[in-house]
């Protein structure tokens, strides 16, 4: 079991750039494969980010595709997620999430384990 806690939420204006991390406990951290889901009031949850157990392979949604970077050090049981060129449309609460299928992308969020979120809210 895993056991993720985030950070770096908070507010910015848009065009702005926010750097979210997600720690992990545990000993086997790169066992895992890794993502960041969002969900905004009223909505459904929504996939964001996804990178497997060494890190070579990522993938994103059109809606964030190239402002939006995913990248793990196994060192140090993290996992991050550089936002930049926010919009108001990305306002949610943001979740990192692990799955035990290490050798799949989770493009969905249909993960075993998940954190308990952080607010990133983007003014206009």
């Amino acid at each position: 079991q895993v056991q993720l806690v985030e950070s770096g939420g908070g507010l910015v204006q848009a065009g702005g750039s926010l750097r979210l991390s997600c720690a992990a406990s545990g000993r086997t951290f790169s066992s895992y494969t890794m993502g960041w889901l969002r969900q905004a009031p009223g909505k459904e949850r929504e996939f964001v980010a996804a990178i497997s157990w060494s890190g070579s392979n990522t993938y994103y949604p059109d809606s964030v595709k190239g402002r939006f970077t995913i990248s793990r050090d196994n060192a140090k049981n993290t996992v991050y997620l550089q936002m930049n060129s926010l919009k108001p449309e990305d306002t949610a609460v943001y979740y990192c999430a692990a799955d035990r299928r290490r050798h799949y992308l989770i493009k969905n969020d249909d993960y075993d384990y998940w954190g308990q979120g952080t607010q990133v809210t983007v003014s206009s």
